[in-house]
């Protein structure tokens, strides 16, 4: 009996000990299933539960890509703000990487091994800018996803999350738009190397789920706007580009001429509502269909009411001109949030007024560094 108690003690002590000190269960309790097999009674030692380190949550990497963008720079905001201690967040742009060219994209996989991306990188512009270079921003946007969708398999990415545009959707088509609508027919002809670029990125993510089971989303944001947008006044987007053009006729003492009629009609969202939602997208959202991120319908607003907010925001109070030689391009591609509604009830978006009141006043505090032109 002696040798029986004194082998087990050792056993307990030197052996069961030092494994349990990595597990969840105690070692009380370790201990008394193991004393379940013998019909002898010890004496039971209360000791401090350990964590099994194999069962502790793996940190996960985020890379964006984009990350010095308008919505990079938005995403990395809110990050900062709500800090999570099992992310960590890379936050890339073209300086790190080409990511048209496939050696470079997967020599950053390669470094930063990503558990998640957030595709933001892309060749952006407004309406003339893609009027004008539809083959380079057709071909450009397909090899950026190409290779970023190839590395996503190849390095085993968990889930990967990227941005399209409204104007991807059908030129001729019933509103308001939605998700099911995507592929009815084709886009506006003035950005159509753009949308069918875009396009693409859906059709890939289904084909990368069903052959791979790749986890591949995309969002569908309407027109984006905020600080650390591109302000170039010829191939900007409308917002940006009217700020610039009134912070030099407030300055300069001259009229604020908008191209255009002023009568098409957007939803626009502002950089900061999009960041919250694209990382809401990324924790929550595992569909493989695309998902529209915007305002609602009711907050649609035409150009001439966008140029009126920029005066106010900016204070000139001179006049307002349309040039009307200029092209308008398509009326409206009013777009459904009933989907992200449905999921995301409680979600709450700045009004225009004050999206572009904080726009204008980054704008004018960051004139000198602001990005003003390719």
């Amino acid at each position: 009996m002696l040798v029986v108690v004194n082998l087990w003690t050792f056993l307990t002590f030197y052996i069961v000990r030092p494994v349990c000190a990595f597990s969840v269960v105690s070692l009380d309790e370790r201990c008394s299933q193991m004393l379940r097999l013998t019909p002898y009674t010890f004496k039971r030692y209360t000791l401090p539960t350990y964590r099994v380190m194999s069962e502790k949550t793996p940190r996960d990497v985020i890379l964006v890509t984009g990350g010095s963008g308008l919505v990079g720079k938005a995403v990395a905001a809110v990050v900062s703000e709500v800090k999570n201690e099992n992310e960590t967040w890379h936050f890339v742009g073209s300086r790190d990487a080409d990511l048209r060219d496939a050696g470079q994209t997967r020599a950053m996989f390669e470094r930063l091994k990503p558990t998640h991306v957030i595709h933001l990188g892309a060749k952006v512009g407004g309406l003339f800018g893609n009027m004008k270079y539809k083959v380079e921003f057709y071909r450009e946007n397909v090899l950026m996803n190409d290779n970023i969708m190839e590395c996503c398999k190849d390095f085993k990415v968990k889930k990967l999350v990227s941005f399209m545009s409204t104007c991807i959707f059908p030129d001729k088509t019933t509103y308001p738009i939605d998700e099911t609508m995507l592929h009815d027919s084709a886009p506006h002809e003035s950005n159509i190397g753009y949308a069918y670029a875009k396009r693409m990125i859906d059709v890939m993510n289904h084909c990368y789920n069903e052959e791979y089971g790749c986890n591949f989303t995309s969002i569908i944001p309407t027109n984006i706007y905020g600080p650390h947008d591109n302000f170039d006044m010829q191939g900007g987007h409308v917002i940006p580009a009217l700020i610039h053009k009134c912070y030099l006729a407030k300055k300069n003492n001259t009229d604020l001429t908008i191209w255009g009629s002023g009568s098409p009609l957007r939803q626009f969202i502002y950089s900061m509502d999009l960041a919250h939602l694209t990382i809401w997208v990324l924790r929550n959202y595992d569909s493989v269909e695309p998902i529209i991120l915007s305002v609602g319908e009711e907050d649609e607003v035409s150009i001439a009411d966008v140029a009126r907010y920029v005066a106010k925001g900016m204070g000139f109070e001179g006049n307002i001109v349309f040039d009307t030689s200029k092209s308008d391009g398509q009326f409206k591609k009013t777009a459904s949030n009933t989907k992200l509604m449905s999921l995301y009830p409680d979600v709450k978006f700045t009004s225009i007024e004050e999206g572009i009141k904080k726009s204008c006043e980054w704008f004018s505090e960051n004139y000198e560094n602001a990005r003003k032109g390719h």
